[in-house]
């Protein structure tokens, strides 16, 4: 009990830190915490990958989805800072612009310390970090990096890149990859994250009326051409790494897109990259 409550007052301090007014201080700190464990990865992911590829690329997944999901709690901070700041200034209500709705909608899943209200608006601490909805961003990519490792192989024994037509078989995997396995990706992801939040078959239901589409249109914008540079140029073994890279701020995206209210989110046509 004695340990729990002093956890609490650590992750209230933490929280109610901003690092010169812009950063809040409790989310750079699990950036940094992400950003090291990377770097420990990248130093020995040759090595680690020669033993145990799966496991190697399942944690690297989870991390990189981890950090994704950082950032886009970041974004929402310091946005939803800046707005209420601005309102208060100009007395205007909130933009219906892309990243203000999700502001929105995230003040309303993870509302600002009940104990800040004795404070300026303007000077109230961001709002506490999701840790468990962190947890499930990286879980989704630790659980779906051995299917991915089976559709690449697939992938590449199928559409072998041999001198003269590798171009052309690149364009292939790109095809079978965004026509067949994005589509039923963006499915699990969003079933996923419903379930894992409490949600049950209504729910999942009403996820997929609101947000699939959107956010399977924005996958077209994005991943054709990631992908293409990817089966092209990058040697396989590096192929899900690059591919979880460059999803940063897909998975940034995908996140903020899931954590929006369904009444809006089918608002949502552009996306964040």
């Amino acid at each position: 009990m004695v340990v729990n409550d002093t956890r609490k007052r650590v992750l209230r301090q933490l929280n109610s830190r901003w690092i010169k007014g812009r950063i809040p201080l409790l989310h750079a700190i699990v950036f940094l915490i992400q950003i090291t464990m990377v770097s420990i990865l990248v130093r020995k992911f040759n090595g680690y990958y020669a033993s145990r590829p799966v496991l190697t690329t399942m944690i690297t997944n989870a991390v990189l989805g981890g950090i994704a999901d950082t950032v886009a709690q970041t974004l929402t901070a310091v946005r939803m800072r800046r707005e209420r700041r601005n309102s208060l200034a100009a007395g205007d209500a909130p933009r219906d612009d892309f990243f203000s709705i999700e502001i929105q909608e995230l003040d309303k899943k993870v509302p600002w310390p009940e104990n800040d209200w004795t404070s300026p608006a303007s000077k109230r601490g961001p709002p506490p970090f999701d840790f468990e909805r962190t947890v499930r961003f990286m879980a989704y990519p630790f659980i779906m990096t051995p299917l991915q490792h089976k559709w690449f192989a697939f992938l590449s024994k199928t559409f072998p890149l041999v001198a003269g037509h590798a171009t052309v078989a690149a364009m292939k995997r790109v095809a079978f990859d965004q026509l067949l396995f994005a589509p039923v990706g963006l499915a699990c992801f969003f079933t996923f994250m419903t379930v894992a939040e409490g949600g049950g078959k209504r729910a999942v239901i009403r996820k997929f009326q609101d947000v699939y589409i959107p956010a399977l249109k924005a996958n077209f914008l994005v991943w054709p051409l990631v992908q293409a540079l990817n089966f092209r140029i990058v040697p396989i073994q590096f192929q899900i790494p690059f591919v979880s890279t460059i999803g940063i701020a897909w998975t940034a995206y995908l996140s903020l897109t899931n954590s929006a209210d369904p009444e809006v989110v089918s608002q949502l046509e552009v996306p964040i990259v």
